[in-house]
């Protein structure tokens, strides 16, 4: 009797594992589609810090900030993972007496089945302008 029920099993766990397959493979790909998207972040965030602390330390006299910004944004995603962001481009804003940089670009895309679903990361740092304010009480900048 056992002889009989162990070959009508035969092949069992084949098919188990072809069921199976599909499932812990997509979640293997959600789990380093979510790594690259996290890891394309801190890259988008490292270069809007960086961006935004050449336009905050720049004065409120100076009028090249906007490029010097950019520019310094865009080296540090070139440098750290220009495959981690792509298209990355770099914005400066100003907005009263604060200044900065965001940075938007697309994370790779690992999950071949899903062209419509785009990972898109923006990342926006800023402050007050740096400047030196006398002790006269006037709340000017040198």
């Amino acid at each position: 009797m056992s002889r009989r029920r162990a070959a009508r099993d035969r092949g069992a766990t084949v098919i188990e594992l072809a069921l199976i397959m599909p499932v812990v493979l997509a979640v293997i790909l959600l789990v380093v589609q979510v790594a690259l998207w996290f890891h394309g972040r801190q890259v988008a965030d490292a270069a809007a810090r960086e961006g935004a602390r050449i336009a905050r330390s720049s004065g409120t006299e100076s009028t090249a900030w906007q490029d010097e910004s950019v520019t310094r944004a865009k080296e540090i995603v070139v440098a750290i993972g220009p495959e981690l962001l792509r298209d990355a481009d770099a914005q400066a804003w100003e907005e009263g007496d604060q200044r900065g940089v965001e940075v938007t670009g697309q994370a790779v895309q690992v999950i071949p089945l899903l062209p419509a679903l785009t990972f898109t990361i923006t990342s926006r740092f800023g402050g007050p302008v740096e400047c030196f304010r006398p002790d006269d009480g006037s709340d000017t900048c040198e």
